[in-house]
């Protein structure tokens, strides 16, 4: 019996002990998971610090770096860099002009040129370039580069096939009335040798521009324009220059100085491009006047430089202010809904002071080109149809009035625009004439070219 009380004591009190044990585990595991919520509620609070200070962080970062924040994006043609602010701005385009002539590359020029020179079928890139603009610091402080790539070259590489900086220049024009442009640039002297060669309304520009251009130059002019919109609108340029052309100091104290006057009539400006591709709402027109002069080494200038005209002393044989060259120019440009009309009259003069002799020239050209934009149903739109006429005087051979060659340019052609000046199909057909006073004969040739021009 003692024994029996004795078991159930003990069990008792295992029981009592196992359930004391398990009651003190139960406020233990309590605890645990009351610590355990803590600690994930302390975690998730310092998350959520940690997620609100890397967006307040991130908030300051654009906030600081928004100046230097730039927009990308494509502005047919070319791409376009841009800071948020607007203050800073690079646009990159890519040109290619795509050209096939037959038989003549260049304008025949001279008796040889029409009879003993051989014929030639030609492909070439004509121009391959990489133009860069834009503005800096204010809107009105604009920039421009331009970069010849490696184009076509002769077989004995006489046309020059490396690359190089054909345009370089800054302009700063705070307002319409007066503004500064410095570098090299092709002058503002007359309206076609302005005008891009991807801006034609022809193949090429007329027999008149390599007699008379005065082409890039390296100096400083000062632009504006006054009375806007109104029937007294006006354009200024005035400028000074080496003289020397592209990419040449001067090697004298002489330098190269030119006006232009341009009165819009209408009261509307033109842009420095031929055809009437925007289809002009309201008549727009232009006459203008110019005039430059220098004294040095050339007779002529181009895309490659310092040079000489036919007839004319080298320019590494010349001696210092050998030639003074004195022109002026009248220029007349119109559009008016698919019409443009654009016209140029020369008259120059170059004293050799070596022999004291004075050589004149005078040249012409005179263009008519219709783009449809809809209006005749029987034309497709964007084709343009086009004339054009020049002729070029030259006094040569010595003494005045001697030698007084005539050339001759008869010209039609036509222009498909796919996009515009920026992706178009060119061809032409000329009939090119010389009259020689010299031999007292006449010569005459034909020429056929096709041009595919488009920027990226």
């Amino acid at each position: 019996m003692l024994k029996r009380l004795l078991s159930l004591l003990m069990v008792a009190g295992i029981l009592f002990f196992t359930q004391g044990a398990w009651a003190k585990s139960s406020e233990t595991d309590v605890r645990l998971q009351a610590l355990e919520d803590k600690i994930d509620a302390l975690q998730k609070e310092r998350l959520a610090l940690n997620t609100n200070g890397l967006s307040l962080v991130n908030k300051v970062v654009a906030a600081d770096d928004s100046e230097s924040y730039l927009k990308v994006k494509y502005s047919y043609p070319g791409f376009q860099l841009t800071t948020a602010d607007g203050l800073f701005s690079t646009k990159l385009v890519w040109r290619a002009q795509l050209r096939y002539t037959n038989p003549n590359r260049s304008d025949p020029r001279s008796a040889g040129d029409f009879t003993t020179r051989e014929d030639v079928s030609n492909f070439e890139a004509r121009r391959l370039r990489m133009k860069i603009g834009g503005h800096g610091y204010k809107k009105w402080i604009k920039y421009y580069f331009e970069i010849e790539l490696q184009p076509s070259k002769d077989v004995d590489g006489g046309l020059g096939d490396r690359a190089r900086v054909i345009d370089y220049r800054i302009d700063v024009q705070p307002i319409d009335e007066i503004g500064i442009r410095v570098g090299q640039w092709k002058i503002n002297y007359n309206r076609e040798r302005v005008d891009s060669s991807g801006r034609q309304t022809f193949v090429e520009r007329s027999i008149v521009n390599r007699v008379f251009t005065v082409d890039r130059q390296l100096g400083a002019m000062v632009q504006g324009r006054l009375f806007k919109e109104t029937p007294a609108d006006l354009r200024y340029y005035a400028g000074i220059f080496n003289g020397e052309g592209r990419a040449t100091n001067n090697d004298d104290s002489e330098h190269m100085y030119m006006g232009r006057l341009q009165w819009n009539f209408l009261g509307r400006d033109l842009k420095w491009r031929q055809s009437d591709v925007s289809n002009h709402e309201k008549p727009t027109g232009q006459l203008a006047f110019a005039y430059a002069t220098n004294n040095g080494r050339c007779t002529r200038w181009s895309s490659s430089g310092c040079g000489n005209n036919s007839g004319f002393t080298s320019p590494e044989s010349a001696t210092i202010a050998q030639f003074k060259r004195d022109q002026w120019v009248q220029e007349f440009a119109f559009k008016y809904k698919g019409l443009a009309i654009q016209q140029e009259f020369h008259q120059m003069e170059i004293e050799d002071k070596s022999t004291m002799l004075t050589h004149d020239f005078q040249g012409m050209y005179a263009q008519i080109g219709y783009t449809n934009h809809g209006l005749i149903s029987a034309l497709p739109e964007g084709l343009e149809l086009a004339l054009r006429y020049a002729y070029v005087i030259e006094s040569l051979g010595g003494t005045d009035n001697v030698n007084r060659n005539r050339r001759q340019e008869y010209t039609v052609g036509a222009n498909w625009f796919l996009a515009g000046h920026n992706n178009k199909l060119t061809v032409d057909y000329s009939y090119l004439t010389l009259k020689d006073f010299a031999t007292m004969m006449d010569y005459s040739d034909n020429r056929v070219r096709l041009q595919w021009d488009i920027s990226f």
